[in-house]
């Protein structure tokens, strides 16, 4: 099926999860440390990265923002500690899902496949690029584009700005981009979108965008509105 990369320095988590990786079909690729994970990333090319924080040499968030320069493989960050801060942080930075020890490696694995299903039903079932005034979007780059000047906007603010776009006007509650973008309930925390929301805006209002906004629709949602007639 393909290969995962665990970078963990615990070799007795890295053992567990390399065997139910197996399991699941696929190749475990190990690594001990930030800068073998890095090395590791770049020889194999993996499909999936479980990517402990807490490694020696190179932690974990600057592996993650390391692959993401190149890279939007689906990336798994696990910790030992679960703070607000640094989930958000890490999902900021380009990670898809978070976990904290200790866990299930069945959790972990089902999280994966979560993660991996909806990267290829994103692939197989819609379209690659949304255009709307002076708007662009390419899902399969990841690229976003104002006035064809292209903004930089993490993985996540991208899949957020994508499924608002391509639905004008609806109204997306919390839970409903909680489920369609982590692929399941993130624990009922909605600050998660709404902080996600907050440095989405603050990004997008640096540029003229008169004919559409992402607008709060207080105690519902948010939704992609359509200010002006469509042109």
């Amino acid at each position: 099926m393909g290969t995962v990369l665990i970078a963990d320095d615990n070799q007795q988590i890295s053992s567990v999860l390399a065997e139910y990786t197996k399991k699941e079909g696929f190749t475990p690729i190990l690594a001990e440390n930030g800068k073998e994970a890095i090395e590791n990333f770049k020889k194999h090319n993996p499909d999936l990265v479980l990517l402990d924080v807490m490694m020696p040499l190179i932690d974990g968030f600057e592996v993650c923002r390391e692959i993401r320069k190149t890279s939007n493989v689906p990336i798994i960050m696990i910790t030992a500690r679960g703070e607000d801060f640094e989930r958000i942080m890490g999902l900021d930075i380009g990670a898809d899902d978070y976990i904290v020890k200790p866990f299930s490696p069945g959790e972990v694995m089902a999280r994966a496949r979560a993660v991996l299903r909806r990267i290829t039903n994103d692939d197989t079932n819609s379209k690659q690029l949304f255009s709307f005034d002076n708007l662009k979007i390419n899902i399969e780059s990841y690229t976003v584009s104002i006035n064809e000047e292209n903004i930089s906007l993490t993985k996540k603010e991208i899949e957020i700005l994508w499924t608002l776009a391509i639905n004008k006007n609806k109204v997306f509650t919390r839970d409903n981009l909680l489920n369609s973008l982590w692929g399941y309930d993130y624990l009922g925390d909605t600050r998660t979108v709404d902080s996600h929301i907050k440095r989405l805006r603050a990004k997008l209002d640096n540029y003229s965008h008169p004919s559409w906004n992402v607008t709060t629709i207080w105690g519902v949602g948010y939704k992609f509105e359509v200010l002006n007639h469509e042109k």
